[in-house]
């Protein structure tokens, strides 16, 4: 069964309901990203394998959780409550059978206007560079380990996930997506949920698209 990578950065508010919604035989790895709210320690007490990444950085802390993880299937996903850890099988599960390389999740729900914006304008390019037909460059999402480990994505921050759909579509890969919900974030924003975090992460999608 995948193991799951959840990057967090003080996500105390939201870990006992994300980890209380992990699905039977999804094996949750927390990455601890410098949290101050003790975060880390709680996710041990909950029953989550934890690791620590000091370099600061959302590509960081999934590159660790992946060099960390085990099974043949990987899966990846905020833990700020606004996905919920249950619909992880229907993205696994193309990826589990061998009719996509990646999957991602495309949110459907009230996320905000400027994220929903920046990932329209990116899923447009990305359309245009490789033909891959994305409305969402959604975090929750699933491949298998040793063949993302094989791409080699170097970005270490917002650009990560962008990255990883481009090496995929060059390298042949069938990329595809399943609707999941999105929820409003337990905790305070730090990305989506903030015009100056969609900012960031734009900015280092772009560098990533240059």
């Amino acid at each position: 069964m995948p193991d799951v990578i959840l990057p967090v950065l003080d996500e105390r508010e939201a870990l006992p309901w994300v980890l209380a919604r992990m699905p039977p035989g999804y094996a949750p790895i927390v990455v601890d990203n410098g949290s101050c709210d003790g975060s880390g320690t709680l996710a041990e007490r909950l029953g989550a394998r934890v690791v620590r990444e000091d370099a600061r950085g959302f590509g960081a802390a999934c590159h660790t959780g992946l060099v960390t993880a085990t099974a043949d299937v990987v899966c990846f996903m905020d833990c700020d409550g606004s996905l919920d850890p249950a619909e992880l099988p229907a993205v696994a599960a193309p990826v589990a059978r061998g009719g996509a390389g990646l999957v991602l999740g495309a949110r459907h729900g009230a996320w905000p206007w400027h994220a929903r914006l920046a990932n329209r304008v990116l899923a447009a390019e990305l359309r245009r560079r490789t033909g891959v037909r994305l409305t969402d460059l959604g975090p929750m999402r699933a491949a298998r380990r040793e063949a993302l480990l094989a791409l080699g994505l170097r970005d270490r921050r917002f650009g990560w996930p962008l990255e990883m759909v481009l090496r995929a579509a060059s390298a042949g890969w069938i990329v595809r997506e399943v609707a999941v919900g999105y929820h409003p974030r337990l905790g305070r924003s730090k990305v989506t949920g903030t015009v100056r975090g969609t900012t960031r992460a734009v900015r280092d999608m772009a560098s990533v698209l240059r």
